[in-house]
Parts: C-alpha cells; sequence; structure tokens
C-alpha cells in the first residue's frame, strides 16, 4: 500500500469533483474546491474521520469493497479506479467486456484473412469470424447465444463432434470442461457462468463427469483436427490471444506445420463463393 500516492490521488480526484457532478446542491460558504471531504464520505458509505485519515496518508489498509466504493464516489474511469485498488495494495476487479467486440479490434481482424480468425467470450460464445472461418467451421447462427457457444454445441450436438476425428473427441471435452471451470474460478458465480454450468450437467452426463473431477486448466493454445467435406482433414494450432478485457479473446488458427494445412485453407479461400455450411466444432 502507497499510502502517500493513495492520499494525493485521492484528494486530487475530490478537488476535480463540483457538488452538481454527483447530485448534490451547490451549497455556500465552500473554501476549498472541489466535494468535501466529508461529503466523499457519505457517497462512500464510510465514516469521515477514516475517510479524512486516507486523504492524510495515516489510514489503515482499505478493503476491496471500501475502495470500490470510494471509486465510485469520486466517479473514477476504471483506469482511474484500477490505478487506486493498486495504491491500495490490492488487485482491481476483472474488466468485463460483455458481448461486446471493441472497434480496433474488428479493426485488426479486417486484415487478417489468410487464416481463419473468431473472436470469443470467456464462455466460447462466438461473437464474430472471419470468412474462412466460415468455411472451416461453418457460419455464425442469426439466433446467437447457445447456437454460437462452442462448449454448449460440443456437448449437446451430434453432429458437432462428426467434424473431430474419434481419436481427438474425449481430449477435446476435456479441454472445455477444465477451460469453463478456470471462469467459473475468475469469475465467482457470476450467473451466466453458473447457469451455463448447470444446463451442461444437465444435458450432458459426460460434462457432469467431467465437471466432477475439478481439473482446471486455460485454453491458451490447442490443436485440432477438422473433417471438412471438400477439402478433407485439416489440421490447424489455434492460438488464443486475450484483450485487456480479458472475458474477449481472439482464436487463431495457424495451419499446423508439416502438414497440408495451409494448401487446403488456400484451397478453401478458392472456394470460398460456395455455398458450404458444415457444421462447427
Amino acid at each position: 500500500m502507497d499510502r502517500a500516492a493513495l492520499a494525493d490521488f485521492l484528494r486530487r480526484r475530490r478537488e476535480l469533483l463540483r457538488p452538481a457532478d454527483v447530485g448534490l446542491p451547490p451549497g455556500s460558504r465552500r473554501r476549498t474546491p472541489g466535494l468535501r471531504r466529508e461529503e466523499v464520505a457519505a457517497l462512500a458509505g464510510v465514516s469521515a474521520d477514516y475517510y479524512t485519515r486516507l486523504e492524510q496518508a495515516r489510514g489503515p489498509h482499505p478493503s476491496s469493497s471500501v475502495v470500490a466504493a470510494i471509486a465510485r464516489a469520486l466517479r473514477c474511469g476504471r483506469d482511474e479506479r484500477d490505478h487506486l485498488f493498486h495504491l491500495a495494495g490490492l488487485t482491481p476487479p476483472p474488466r468485463r467486456a460483455g458481448r461486446h467486440v471493441p472497434p480496433g479490434l474488428l479493426r485488426l481482424v479486417d486484415h487478417l484473412t489468410e487464416v481463419p480468425v473468431l473472436v470469443l467470450t470467456d464462455l466460447t460464445e462466438v461473437l464474430w469470424q472471419n470468412r474462412l472461418a466460415d468455411l472451416l467451421t461453418g457460419p455464425l447462427s442469426p439466433d446467437g447465444g447457445r447456437a454460437d457457444n462452442a462448449a454448449w454445441r460440443w456437448f449437446t450436438d451430434p453432429a458437432l463432434r462428426e467434424l473431430a476425428p474419434p481419436e481427438d473427441r474425449a481430449r477435446l471435452s476435456a479441454s472445455h470442461v477444465r477451460d469453463l471451470r478456470a471462469v467459473w474460478s475468475r469469475r465467482a458465480g457470476d450467473a451466466d457462468v453458473t447457469t451455463l454450468v448447470a444446463d451442461l450437467t444437465a444435458a450432458s452426463v459426460e460434462f457432469a463427469e467431467l465437471w466432477e473431477r475439478h481439473e482446471v486448466a486455460e485454453r491458451r493454445a490447442d490443436h485440432k483436427r477438422f473433417h471438412h467435406p471438400e477439402v478433407g482433414l485439416v489440421e490447424v494450432t489455434c492460438e488464443v490471444l486475450l484483450t485487456p478485457e480479458s472475458d474477449l479473446s481472439l482464436l487463431v488458427l495457424f495451419p499446423t506445420e508439416g502438414t497440408d494445412a495451409r494448401e487446403k485453407l488456400d484451397l478453401l479461400r478458392v472456394i470460398g463463393t460456395q455455398d458450404l455450411d458444415p457444421s462447427r466444432p
């Protein structure tokens, strides 16, 4: 905990705010700029004495909930909130992008045309994919949601597994579950995570058995093979590139060295105008 820097940051943020910024009347006889200490304390739900000691670099080590409340009271943006947590010697809350794909990420992936590229949530819902990914794994569903969730479809859609060689399926199943267990741990009971796990447990005996093993491993890379009706078996090396919002990832499928995947992906681009719609894993 850097008490001096924390005190300085709190004071400077407080002085930038005006009563109207936080829904307070302007009042009178304000001898200092910005909000009063007791006003920030009231907005954060802490005592004025406690907040004053923090600003005077003599306060106790605040909890995460107190720092979050003070950040809200001071109208901190996400970068300022994270900075406040770091000054207090705490780990900031994880950033969530949700289902929004940042424009900068879309501009980047628009230039990646020689390999299949997908943007997924941390729960493996595919939000966007390029044309070559469409051709390799099938286009996205117009309905979205579970229809485009890789983990859900892997355990509930038998046709999907037909694209993967039988000898690969047990490994891929275990990988899905280990990765989901990592999200479960990181997100600590978020409703969308618990609902997906509960639904998968009810829908798939295989998933339920794997979930009970309590194995965890965040998936940062993988090796996959696809049976494609036009070009045959395509082997790709998957690299997961995280965005600053760790619940979104950019999945790039590179042709595996030593295989003919590069030529087959080139062929897919050539025949890409055809209406190819295989199920996707």
